[in-house]
């Protein structure tokens, strides 16, 4: 997968989680990723389209860190996950997508984007759609971890 076609989900997840709730993530290193289970207790997930690829992203919280997220965006803090804050991992989720919508719109890919889905648990899984590579990218924060999964039929 192309790195040029990467990056534009990695800042736009920087972003959203900067501009709305004032946190800064610290990038880690990006994997390759050839299970299910999400590493996180609740996941945002997408499918995109173009005319040239399909595939999927998905943004997976620890608890303690969206809890956090929460907090600082909307001064709610609940003691676990619950409706509010799966309505939440779909914002963001809607928010890093069409972030990186638009900077690959600048270099040619124009997708179309369904609406994110969200799941929820422990050792919950997340089945991407493309028959292509997943790669996984986790940041940190002290307050927890998040991890971002791309994958796309070859582009």
């Amino acid at each position: 997968m192309n790195v040029e076609f990467i990056n534009p989900f990695l800042v736009s997840l920087i972003n959203v989680i900067s501009t709305m709730a004032t946190i800064e993530l610290t990038p880690g290193k990006p994997q390759l990723k050839n299970h299910d289970i999400a590493k996180g207790d609740v996941s945002g997930l997408m499918g995109m389209i173009s005319p040239k690829t399909r595939g999927s992203l998905s943004i997976t919280f620890e608890q303690s860190l969206i809890l956090e997220i929460m907090n600082n965006m909307l001064g709610e803090k609940p003691e676990s996950i619950n409706e509010d804050i799966t309505d939440l991992v779909g914002e963001i989720t809607n928010m890093v997508t069409g972030g990186a919508k638009n900077l690959l719109s600048e270099k040619g890919y124009d997708f179309d984007m369904a609406t994110p889905a969200v799941v929820s648990g422990k050792n919950h899984t997340i089945s991407h759609k493309a028959r292509g590579k997943k790669i996984m990218m986790p940041f940190s924060h002290k307050h927890g971890n998040v991890f971002i999964e791309i994958c796309f039929e070859d582009v």
